[in-house]
């Protein structure tokens, strides 16, 4: 078995980096993340998960770098710090005070938003419609990534008109045929050759499945919107115990 360079790992931490931040923000607990760095082959060779756990703590299990327990019991304390001083000093939403009652679309994020901002609920949303050049392009959109990267009061305001990039979750141009998908903080995109495109929550490891034909999975509800707004809007709802 190969070991990762536990140098690397350290040092990635100790910089205080956004990105390390951002793994102390997805997992509630160090034994969460040590079985986010699992992969299947891992735990069919291993079998054991408390052990499986051990070799990646130790380096030699694993996707990469490992952050060092203490290091993230660390950034978890600076994050609820973080998180306290903003709960002192409420935000208000994208959203507040919008007359959203003739656009569908725009009035479900908008019921939506404070459910997501605070982790009780992921929404992923599906869009079919045309782009600036007139290509149709569809797409799914974590909608939770999207609100802590964008400030989403122009498409509230619709100054702005929410589509599918290709940084989000998946993309494609019907025209160009440009296909693209990327996992996010809270998805991990995955190809299924029977079932088709899948999404795996990362906190409750539910997976969420978009075929109109089957049922989305646990704890997810499909809601698809009748709305001029877009040629298609579904909307995929999913609810978990643990905060984002």
């Amino acid at each position: 078995m190969s070991r990762a360079n536990p140098k690397g790992g350290r040092g990635a931490v100790e910089d205080g980096s956004a990105a390390n931040l951002d793994v102390v923000e997805q997992f509630d607990t160090y034994e969460d993340y040590l079985d986010s760095q699992l992969t299947e082959t891992d735990m069919n060779y291993l079998e054991d998960e408390e052990m499986a756990r051990q070799l990646v703590e130790l380096g030699y299990r694993g996707l990469g770098d490992t952050i060092r327990r203490e290091d993230f019991e660390a950034r978890k304390r600076l994050l609820h710090e973080k998180t306290n001083q903003k709960h002192a000093q409420p935000k208000q939403l994208a959203s507040a005070d919008k007359d959203l009652s003739k656009f569908p679309f725009l009035e479900a994020l908008a019921n939506r938003e404070e459910l997501v901002r605070t982790g009780k609920m992921t929404t992923i949303i599906f869009i079919r419609d045309k782009n600036n050049n007139d290509q149709e392009i569809s797409g799914y959109i974590d909608f939770a990534q999207r609100l802590r990267t964008e400030d989403f009061r122009p498409y509230f305001d619709r100054r702005k008109r929410l589509l599918p990039k290709p940084t989000d979750l998946s993309y494609y141009n019907w025209e160009t045929q440009l296909s693209t998908s990327n996992s996010s903080p809270y998805y991990q995109v995955i190809a299924d050759s029977v079932q088709g495109i899948l999404f795996k929550n990362k906190r409750d490891r539910k997976l969420i499945n978009v075929n109109p034909e089957a049922a989305p999975g646990d704890n997810t509800t499909r809601t698809e919107l009748e709305t001029p707004e877009y040629i298609q809007v579904v909307l995929y709802d999913h609810t978990t115990r643990r905060r984002l």
